[in-house]
């Protein structure tokens, strides 16, 4: 028989890591049995490699055009995922409560957002392995240093998180979810994932240039196309983005 006491409840938190990884995992279950989340971080990557990879549609210059095209949607899922989908998942999360009441438990706000930036890069883990996957079986060749593609990643995903939050916890949850939805549209056109830079009218391409999904994706094909070192000017564009976002967010965020 155990002795008196082994059962006896210890009232309190669980240690903050422990609150941080449950969170992290519960926000990354919910995003992936979202449709709508799946859609847009699965489904229109993917459809977009294969698609534009198998049929000359766009002039990606010389070489396969995966090669070309893999970079641009490595950049284009970590939009879809830290930004697209964590602004309007966060919106209503904001519009029902939800944030209200978990700001009122155990687990501090700024772990909330840890959680939900482990959540991001969870799903982008999953993304990039899939992606990677199917490239590979398309001819994609890469070249360069995982170290610099790893940085423009992380960095890429800090500067659309920033973005993200802030449109989420300062528009309404539908002007956050029509506006998300634009964005990355008008992103995936104009951003040089798709479609070269060089396409568009040079006063129009200084301008994009400076956009981050654009830095992202040619920071990434100058790494994985051409063998590059690291990208310090898109490096620096992506961190100038993730010091405004983030420090905006953190600044302008209603909880409520």
């Amino acid at each position: 028989m155990s002795a008196a006491g082994t059962y006896t409840p210890k009232p309190g938190a669980a240690p903050l890591p422990r609150m941080i990884a449950a969170q992290a995992a519960f926000e990354t279950k919910m995003l992936l049995r979202n449709g709508e989340q799946l859609l847009l971080t699965v489904v229109i990557p993917t459809l977009l490699l294969v698609l534009f990879s198998a049929v000359d549609i766009v002039d990606t210059g010389k070489g396969e055009a995966v090669d070309f095209l893999a970079p641009g949607v490595l950049a284009l899922a970590v939009m879809s995922t830290a930004f697209t989908g964590q602004a309007i998942a966060t919106g209503f999360e904001r519009r029902y409560g939800v944030l209200k009441r978990l700001g009122a438990s155990p687990l501090p706000r700024w772990g909330l957002m840890a959680a939900k930036t482990l959540s991001v890069l969870v799903t982008e883990v999953l993304q990039i392995a899939l992606l990677t996957v199917i490239a590979f079986g398309l001819g994609w060749s890469p070249h360069g240093s995982p170290v610099s593609v790893l940085l423009l990643l992380l960095l890429g995903t800090a500067a659309f998180s920033g973005l993200g939050l802030l449109m989420a916890g300062t528009l309404r949850a539908e002007a956050t979810l029509a506006a998300a939805n634009l964005v990355f549209l008008l992103l995936l056109v104009g951003g040089g994932v798709i479609v070269p830079l060089d396409k568009f009218p040079e006063a129009a391409r200084t301008l994009l240039g400076l956009l981050p999904v654009s830095a992202l994706s040619d920071g990434l094909r100058d790494v994985l196309q051409h063998g590059a070192g690291l990208p310090w000017g898109d490096l620096g564009i992506l961190a100038v983005w993730a010091v405004l976002g983030l420090g905006a967010a953190a600044r302008f965020f209603r909880w409520e």
